[in-house]
């Protein structure tokens, strides 16, 4: 570990015995926090998740699985990071494990100082990307938006749509037209007042999620601006 980047709270779930051991000794030789269990229902489903930083889960484990538990973990807290270490090395599993929640996959056996470098830079990475009280994450797969204090808001397809177009959008602004075409709405119902009813029932999305009021602002003879954080997850 690099003397500059504080120590990781780091939660590894492995069934077996002598590669759980291993995985413990040489994470905590680098001044890690470890935490390994041999098992998904060891994991607590309580609040108490938000001490670890970084959850490196094995898939064949007895039980529930580990994309089971990698979507529970991130159902629960949405921010952790998760590496999953696993033998299952097909593109199917692959996939599975990143649509499970993964944000990195790695296949065993993994030389130690790879599986070192991974987990910096997914460290790195969440303390870059650390929500504040006005940042969302809005995962498109799920539809739905995260909220810094773990609220949970569900959306519709278009919802989901118009959000992602908003955070990749330049200066995160959207004219009209282009929100009536993501919305499905023909030449016909693009009027300020059909927009504004959907800008209406998003902002009321956000602010259930947990933004501040002004989430999303017309701009005059232009369209609407996105004014929070989004990001996508």
């Amino acid at each position: 570990m690099n003397t500059r980047d504080p120590p990781l709270h780091l939660l590894v779930v492995e069934d077996n015995d002598d590669l759980r051991a291993a995985l413990s000794e040489a994470l905590a030789a680098q001044g890690h926090h470890v935490c390994s269990l041999d098992c998904a229902e060891a994991v607590p489903e309580s609040a108490s998740l938000s001490r670890f930083d970084i959850a490196v889960l094995d898939l064949n484990l007895p039980g529930e699985d580990g994309l089971s538990l990698a979507t529970r973990l991130r159902a629960v807290q949405p921010g952790i990071g998760i590496l999953m270490l696993t033998a299952r090395n097909s593109s199917q599993d692959v996939c599975r494990g990143y649509a499970s929640g993964a944000d990195i996959y790695l296949s065993k056996p993994v030389p130690m100082i790879e599986l070192m470098a991974a987990l910096t830079a997914l460290a790195r990475r969440l303390r870059h990307h650390d929500p504040d009280a006005n940042t969302l994450q809005l995962q498109p797969q799920a539809m739905r938006l995260l909220g810094a204090g773990c609220e949970v808001v569900d959306l519709s397809a278009s919802e989901t749509r118009l959000l992602c177009a908003f955070a990749r959008a330049p200066q995160q602004q959207l004219e009209n037209w282009q929100i009536a075409e993501l919305l499905g709405l023909g030449l016909d119902a693009l009027n300020k007042s059909a927009l504004e009813l959907h800008m209406v029932r998003l902002r009321k999305k956000l602010h259930q999620a947990g933004a501040q009021p002004g989430g999303i602002k017309a701009v005059r003879g232009i369209g609407y601006q996105l004014g929070l954080r989004l990001l996508l997850t």
